[in-house]
């Protein structure tokens, strides 16, 4: 199993920025993607980013040029955030998995991004 814990997310103002944290634990070696989800009210669950098993990152065309995901030896991933927009506001998921399985997911963390 592994257990994915997000951190990070809060109130920002629109253009403001912020970095969101996922910290993977457990038999973190049967993980080869990582990506980012996030859900607004409303509406469905959606894909904001990650990296694929051939560690190339993907982004969603609403967040390309303001957002971008990192990580580091430890399988930890981050997400960082810019030039922030009100329709940005959902909770955001940290998901891990293989290939373009995701099968372990955090809690999620809130990110509200005021006009």
């Amino acid at each position: 199993q592994v257990q994915l814990v997000e951190s990070g997310g809060g109130l920002v103002r629109a253009g403001g920025s912020l970095r969101l944290s996922c910290a993977a634990s457990g038999t973190t070696f049967s993980i080869d993607a990582m990506a980012w989800y996030r859900q607004a009210p409303g509406k469905q669950r959606e894909l904001v980013g990650g990296f694929t098993s051939g560690g190339k990152t993907n982004y969603a065309d609403s967040v390309k040029g303001r957002f971008t995901i990192s990580r580091d030896n430890a399988k930890n991933t981050y997400l960082h955030m810019s030039s922030l927009k009100p329709e940005d506001t959902a909770i955001y998921y940290c998901a891990a998995g293989r290939g373009s399985n995701y099968y372990f997911w955090g809690q999620g963390t809130q990110v509200t991004v005021s006009s």
